[in-house]
């Protein structure tokens, strides 16, 4: 690929980009589509937007920008929760690691990869695009010593912004356990594999097992059941009573649009409905029913009276046959995944590796429209597999475009299938909370993006060529240094599609657009769901991130023309997500920072694979000076990886102890047990939370949130309470 096609994919990705941006600004503005582009808004309050026509709507503005920029990380905290903040320190941390990476790189490494060789440069735009990578340095060149200093800077930068963020998001986590509202998580332990007996039910079993080992410190249980058809029937009937509440506040205010009876009152018919259902479910004890539909399955919610005894009791080894009585802390009420609680224990392991074999063999099938991705870069081979395209590949404008936007498109259209596969694979494996299934696909998206996006074009060719690659270990750094400056074009024309274009595409939300349209100008259901949100896709954009943030370390010193458009990239990235955050998505639950410790070892293993490579880079191009100081810095960088496992990474992973009594000696000290044991009873109410997960989530401490709708929800009231808590926290831990 020459310089003119890799400037005709920026083109177009520009075009697109700014094409659609200019768009969504002007169709956020539109009354129709405020479900669409400001949903978390929506979720939280009933106003609804009837503005009067004005050209002004019509008209593209950079208004979201200015806002995106100017909100705060204290305000991020308090709208998307720590999970939010920690994805935007990634985009910061990107930027700052790339910012210095292309000062350093244009400015000094570039020109020595441009005159690497004695050559006539005449026409820039028609020369390959090789001339600006190592590939164009000669061998036993002395010049090589400043893509060892640039390797050096940003290794160093590098580690040093990672520890600093880790330590900060450390302290943030800190903060979110302790802030002073309740989590009932850190007084309940989940237990599961309980045993069977035919004399006792399940919680007899439960309350036995504690009575007796735990006497001074278990409170009380809850069993998990299986929900009958009647139950989901209630659960439906319930949903709709909701919708009927709705559609009533709205016509609240305009009784005289309702018919009149004869006596001149007028009817609402919602208004009956609703009513009648209030009244019914007044006189109906729900309580009694569902003891009479439900199952209990072997596993159990199980309180203790102070969040240390419970932390003891999820270490210790219950039982002398580990497969009983295992527990360990339960997820918060809001992120429990209540359809995972039902199966087996015995059964996690079997799925577990079923799924790790699936995952495998999806990743082997997706070799396929990756090696086609890589022959249309060839010409030559795909004028020899298809001879009557053989006219067209001539002409200059298509050659371009076959060779510099093509190839990325269909690979990022094969690519959306991978992250609900994973998410499927996820849920099979048996997660119990919905933070922690997201964590397990993101995981398994970043593996299998790093793999087909990366190593599998890099080492293009045929499947038995890709395969074949890998037979000895010891070539793996030559293989890799010989192909990745080679392959860097295709990175460069990735970047702008993959990065540029998707941000665009996110903004837009096409989907939710097409969604809107259809239901208001087709279907004529003009009314906006007051939940019509939905939560923040971290299993598919933090992968994204950090793919990114790979190429840009490998490719900084072998090809560092990709450096300005990921640096972009970044930049539009950090204002989109923002202005997601804050209109857009909602937090139905928080993992409190847990895409960190990800984002440190995924960096960790791209700083390293990239002076791998440039290690065999050096001793490529003979520069033994080179090589002998890059391995130090290999060594050191491992070191540095190990003390941080060590200094930050059980923060993490476990509670500690000292931070959990401290609390406990507030609560005694304040009196507040007997409360906290109070709101324990109801915390874990199962059919109540797989109905309305998530909703407490939802609603924001906003003057002008929706009393009439949430009057007859308690818990909407009490998540209101506990959000203005959130507040004073966030504020002392915004940095």
């Amino acid at each position: 690929m020459n310089l003119s096609a890799l400037l005709t994919s920026a083109g177009i990705n520009i075009a697109i980009t700014v094409s659609l941006l200019s768009l969504y600004s002007i169709l956020r503005k539109q009354p129709s589509n405020v479900s669409v582009y400001f949903g978390r808004k929506l979720a939280s309050t009933c106003e609804r937007r009837n503005d009067a026509f004005s050209l002004e709507r019509f008209v593209p503005s950079p208004s979201w920008i200015l806002k995106a920029w100017e909100t705060t990380e204290a305000e991020l905290l308090e709208l998307g929760g720590v999970d939010a903040v920690v994805f935007i320190r990634i985009l910061v941390f990107s930027i700052r690691v790339f910012c210095i990476a292309a000062v350093i790189c244009i400015f000094l490494v570039l020109p020595v990869n441009y005159y690497g060789k004695e050559m006539i440069h005449t026409n820039i735009s028609s020369e390959s695009l090789e001339v600006f990578t190592i590939a164009n340095v000669q061998e036993g060149s002395g010049w090589l010593w400043a893509h060892c200093l640039a390797l050096y800077i940003i290794s160093c930068s590098t580690c040093f912004l990672l520890y600093f963020e880790y330590k900060s998001i450390s302290k943030m986590r800190l903060a979110y356990i302790t802030r002073p509202i309740l989590n009932p998580s850190h007084f309940t332990l989940l237990v599961r594999a309980i045993p069977w007996s035919p004399e006792q039910s399940y919680s007899d079993m439960v309350k036995d097992y504690f009575m007796n080992y735990y006497a001074s410190t278990y409170l009380s249980h809850q069993m998990v059941y299986r929900s009958s058809t009647v139950q989901k029937l209630m659960n439906e009937a319930e949903v709709m009573c909701n919708v009927f509440k709705h559609v009533t506040s709205q016509h609240n205010s305009n009784q005289n649009s309702f018919p009149r009876h004869l006596c001149g009152v007028a009817s609402n018919p919602f208004t009956i409905l609703s009513n009648e259902t209030e009244s019914v479910k007044g006189h109906v004890e729900f309580d009694v029913l569902e003891s009479s539909m439900e199952k209990e399955y072997a596993t159990a919610f199980v309180f203790f009276k102070t969040r240390y005894d419970t932390i003891i009791a999820s270490e210790v080894l219950q039982s002398a046959n580990p497969m009983l009585w295992v527990t360990e802390m339960a997820p918060e009420p809001r992120d429990v995944f209540w359809s995972n609680l039902c199966i087996p224990y015995r059964q996690l392991w079997i799925r577990k590796i079923a799924t790790l074999l699936a995952a495998i063999v999806f990743m082997f099938v997706f070799l396929i429209p990756v090696t086609f991705v890589q022959g249309l870069t060839q010409l030559d081979q795909l004028s020899h597999a298809l001879p009557f395209l053989r006219g067209l590949l001539k002409l200059k404008f298509v050659t371009q475009v076959i060779t510099g936007y093509l190839p990325s498109v269909v690979l990022i259209l094969f690519m959306y299938a991978v992250p609900p596969t994973m998410m499927l694979f996820s849920t099979i494996e048996g997660s119990v909370s919905h933070s922690g299934r997201k964590l397990s696909t993101c995981i398994k998206v970043l593996y299998f993006t790093i793999w087909n996006v990366f190593f599998v074009n890099v080492l293009s060719g045929s499947i038995i060529g890709q395969l074949s690659v890998f037979s000895s270990v010891k070539d793996i750094p030559k293989q890799l240094a010989e192909a990745v400056p080679i392959q860097a074009t295709f990175f460069m024309t990735y970047v702008l599609t993959s990065g540029w274009a998707s941000l665009s595409v996110e903004i837009m939300q096409p989907l939710l657009l097409l969604f809107n349209i259809l239901k208001k100008f087709i279907f004529l259901i003009k009314e906006d769901p007051p939940d019509g949100a939905y939560s923040f896709p971290y299993h598919t954009e933090v992968p994204r991130v950090l793919l990114f943030g790979l190429i840009g370390f490998v490719c900084s010193i072998l090809a560092p023309l990709i450096l300005p458009f990921l640096l972009i990239y970044f930049l539009l990235a950090y204002l989109v997500y923002r202005n997601q955050i804050m209109n857009v998505y909602i937090t139905n639950y928080d993992s409190g920072g847990q895409y960190w410790p990800i984002v440190h070892k995924a960096t960790i293993f791209a700083l390293v694979l990239t002076q791998i490579i440039a290690l065999g880079v050096f001793g490529i191009k003979r520069s033994s000076v080179a090589s002998g100081f890059t391995i130090p810095l290999i060594i050191g960088t491992l070191l540095f990886n190990a003390y941080c496992g060590q200094r930050f990474s059980p923060t993490f992973n476990k509670l500690s102890a000292q931070v959990l009594m401290d609390m406990d000696r507030r609560d005694q000290q304040a009196g507040r047990m007997e409360e906290i044991y109070e709101q324990l009873r109801s915390a874990y109410s199962q059919f109540r939370l797989t109905q309305n997960s998530g909703k407490a989530a939802r609603i924001n401490q906003d003057e002008n949130s929706c009393k009439d709708v949430h009057t007859n929800h308690s818990e909407y009231q009490e998540s209101i309470a506990d959000s203005e808590a959130t507040l004073r926290p966030g504020n002392e831990i915004s940095s």
